[in-house]
């Protein structure tokens, strides 16, 4: 697998700490690794964004790259327009993922928000760069009520373009998991038609970068690297 896609249900869920861990553990074992941010808004110049964070996370040996940076939190179409700026379209997107895959063994894509949100004035998507690319796409989820909807929705976009989802992530387990984070352990692989690939913990971009990148392996199944088991993590919960 030399790219994969990262995308999320939505905003804020965590996807930056899963990109981080994903590389984490691919570097762990030996392998180069990129990670590409076609678009980062809300981030002011000299500013850290998610690249770099991913790079903060898994260590020195991620190599970091991001296409284009917007000022305010918007969709990268919209922040583009309005800073009057240039958007990036899902070839430029493509032709950047396969210039460091030349180079790296994983390539890294982590899109912004969900897999449809607007990248340019036609409407081109992260789920477009994926097709370009022939890339698996890995879905990061919430653990807490609506997720299955959100992941279906996710899945069947998708299935709908004929791409391949690598599986699903939680990207925030929570401490102390509720009825419904506990149910949808068990019903996200149904609904997303795909793999359950790992949960990480609530708060795990805060820790040391060194605890993070020892304790990666631990949230993420063998499918991406790790040693998380599905199974016995759903029968440990509940």
């Amino acid at each position: 697998m030399a790219v994969l896609v990262v995308s999320g249900t939505g905003t804020e869920i965590g996807k930056t700490v899963v990109t981080a861990a994903v590389a984490a553990v691919a570097r762990a074992a030996g392998r180069s690794v990129a990670v590409l941010k076609p678009a980062q808004t809300g981030v002011a110049p000299g500013e850290r964004g998610d690249a770099d964070e991913v790079v903060r996370l898994a260590g020195d040996g991620v190599t970091p790259v991001e296409l284009a940076r917007f000022p305010e939190p918007l969709a990268p179409d919209t922040a583009a327009r309005r800073a009057g700026m240039a958007p990036v379209g899902p070839g430029e997107v493509a032709d950047a993922a396969r210039k460091l895959a030349a180079d790296h063994d994983l390539v890294l894509v982590e899109g912004a928000g969900g897999l449809l949100v607007r990248y340019d004035e036609e409407g081109g998507t992260l789920a477009d760069a994926a097709a370009l690319l022939s890339a698996p796409v890995l879905v990061v989820a919430p653990a807490a009520l609506g997720t299955l909807n959100m992941v279906t929705l996710t899945a069947e976009a998708l299935r709908a373009r004929g791409l391949a989802q690598a599986g699903v992530v939680v990207g925030s387990w929570p401490d102390e998991p509720g009825l419904a984070e506990r149910c949808n352990v068990t019903d996200l692989p149904r609904v997303a038609g795909a793999p359950l690939l790992g949960a990480v913990p609530s708060g795990a971009g805060a820790l040391p970068a060194e605890v993070f990148r020892t304790r990666a392996a631990g949230w993420l199944a063998p499918a991406l690297g790790g040693t998380w088991d599905a199974e016995a993590f759903t029968a440990a919960i509940g």
